[in-house]
């Protein structure tokens, strides 16, 4: 079993930035690909970002390209989301999940991961 702490989330202001972390414990997670997700109120959860088990390849959702960075610390069973540049419609509940992802296909989809974190509010001010 793995569970997953999210934590970093906040209210800034539209341009700022915000750093999350998925911490693990339980067992090491450092075989899994770890994705976050976000969910707006009234909308569905959607794929953010995700990065391979090795840490070696990372996954983005078009509209967070250039100005989000996913990366592991393997030393503190870590995954960070870097957010910069935060827009008004990045406003949402952030989840990270992990669990063996083994196809690119697969990293978006939530149904292929097992475990998940509680979420984490982020909201961006205009």
């Amino acid at each position: 079993q793995v569970q997953l702490v999210e934590s970093g989330g906040g209210l800034v202001q539209a341009g700022g930035s915000l750093r999350l972390s998925c911490a693990a414990s339980g067992r090491t997670f450092s075989n899994y690909a770890v994705g976050w997700f976000r969910q707006a109120p009234g909308k569905e959860r959607e794929f953010v970002a995700g990065i391979w088990w090795s840490g070696g390849r990372t996954f983005y959702v078009d509209s967070v390209k250039g100005r989000f960075t996913i990366f592991r610390d393997f030393a503190k069973n870590t995954v960070h989301l870097q957010m910069n540049s935060l827009k008004p419609e990045d406003t949402a509940v952030y989840f990270c999940a992990a669990d063996s992802v083994t196809t690119v296909q697969a990293m978006g989809d939530m149904r292929a991961y097992a475990y998940w974190g509680q979420g984490t509010q982020v909201t961006v001010s205009s």
